[in-house]
């Protein structure tokens, strides 16, 4: 069985947690935030690069789930709490990105054909090209393919 990092990085009021093996490399972290963001770097995310909401907004923005966040104690951002609402099924929305995946924003259940069932939230990137090597998930194989659609 594969082995699965998480990385958590840290700034004391929001924690944000990287799974690499669920990256699909779409860049929209570091195209968004370079100052926090950085592949280049190591560690490649710096939490001092910019505040808490910014970084968490930046973070909603992962396409994949590569990237999540969780607040630290009772740590606030723009005077507000930050516990959020579960999403509701009424609030799901699907995104067809040209020449990309199919991402669908909102809670889920992922059953695979054995019945084994997966809770996904956010953001999850299924593929639409069939050259996926992470099924039914997109590992953005369509890009190296050349793939449209």
């Amino acid at each position: 069985m594969e082995k699965r990092i998480t990385k958590n990085y840290d700034n004391g009021e929001v924690t944000v947690v990287w799974q690499p093996h669920k990256c699909i490399h779409s860049a929209i972290c570091f195209r968004g935030l370079p100052s926090v963001f950085d592949p280049q770097k190591r560690p490649w995310v710096n939490l001092d690069g910019a505040d808490s909401a910014t970084i968490v907004a930046q973070v909603e923005k992962c396409p994949s789930g590569a990237l999540s966040y969780r607040m630290d104690g009772a740590a606030m951002l723009n005077g507000h709490a930050t516990e959020k609402p579960g999403v509701s099924a009424a609030s799901t929305v699907v995104d067809v990105k040209p020449n990309g995946p199919l991402l669908i924003q909102g809670e889920l259940i992922v059953k695979d054909a054995a019945g084994n069932e997966e809770v996904k939230s956010k953001v999850t990137a299924f593929c639409r090209c069939g050259f996926s090597q992470n099924k039914p998930y997109c590992d953005g194989s369509h890009v190296r393919e050349g793939w449209e659609g």
